[in-house]
């Protein structure tokens, strides 16, 4: 083989029986050396140029997860792999441009989600806030995640009356206490109980809600060690016929590294939009 030759091969993994984890590694024999490493280089203007080996290797995880019969939009914000993370498992997700949006085109789903500070980064969301709030009002489900308090290009995110804060959970593993344990975003289609909190990475969210209309309903308190408790984490309200939510739970964290408990939350408020 010639230095800098590249050749395709192409496996068959079989999924597992059972919920759990698995390590798949890469590895290539060549002349009884054994080369089990990934090559990744790290250049950017402002740092010097890095190259870091790595362990060929990922991690394949079973979930045990029913997934809502819905028509799904994702409006991306400042950038996340929500959508793909959805249709890795199977779901069918349409994401839209901020610039083609009208009350018309949101008619065709069920429910809308926003990815992470779109009201951050998205100026023309300060004019379409009225179709998205008659979306709701007709029926929609409308999913807004975390966004920083400062900057907004709209006080007015929600059809309610919704201020952000600061407050968020850096814990993984910090306790959260289900608030309502009969409403449907624990129970359908999915039933959440604590141990769909295990195994989160990095943190449970930030900025969460500081203050809500009576409306809304709040699901989940919780807070890091020795800090007061904080239960703007995650709101449903109804307006009109649907529902509004908001969360300052980090799915786009959770779902890129495969928690089944992020999954299976996250796939009880898509369901909030079935038919």
């Amino acid at each position: 083989n010639q230095i800098g030759e590249t050749k395709n091969f192409t496996f068959t993994v079989e999924p597992l029986k059972n919920t759990g984890v698995s390590d798949v590694k890469a590895v290539i024999r060549s002349k009884g050396i054994a080369y089990d490493q990934s090559l990744e280089i790290v250049d950017y203007p402002h740092i010097e140029r890095q190259i870091r080996l790595k362990n060929a290797a990922t991690h394949v995880r079973n979930l045990d997860v029913q997934v809502p019969q819905i028509k799904m939009a994702y409006l991306q914000g400042s950038g996340d792999e929500i959508p793909n993370n959805l249709r890795d498992i199977g779901m069918s997700v349409d994401e839209l441009d901020v610039n083609h949006i009208n009350l018309e085109v949101l008619k065709k789903y069920n429910v809308l989600m926003l990815g992470i500070r779109a009201y951050n980064t998205l100026d023309r969301l300060s004019y379409l806030q009225s179709d998205l709030f008659k979306f709701v009002e007709q029926g929609g489900v409308m999913i807004v995640q975390y966004n920083v308090n400062r900057g907004l290009v709209t006080e007015n995110i929600a059809p309610l009356t919704l201020k952000l804060g600061r407050d968020r959970i850096s814990e993984e593993n910090a306790a959260l206490e289900i608030l309502a344990p009969g409403h449907p975003v624990f129970n359908t289609p999915n039933k959440i109980s604590q141990q769909d909190f295990d195994h989160w990475v990095q943190e449970r969210g930030l900025y969460f809600a500081d203050s809500w209309d009576p409306k809304f309903t709040a699901l989940l308190k919780g807070n890091d060690t020795a800090e007061s408790p904080k239960s703007g984490i995650l709101l449903v309200g109804d307006y009109g016929k649907g529902k509004y939510i908001y969360t300052g739970i980090s799915f786009f964290r959770q779902l890129p590294a495969g928690v089944p408990g992020a999954y299976r939350l996250l796939m009880n408020l898509l369901a909030l939009g079935e038919d």
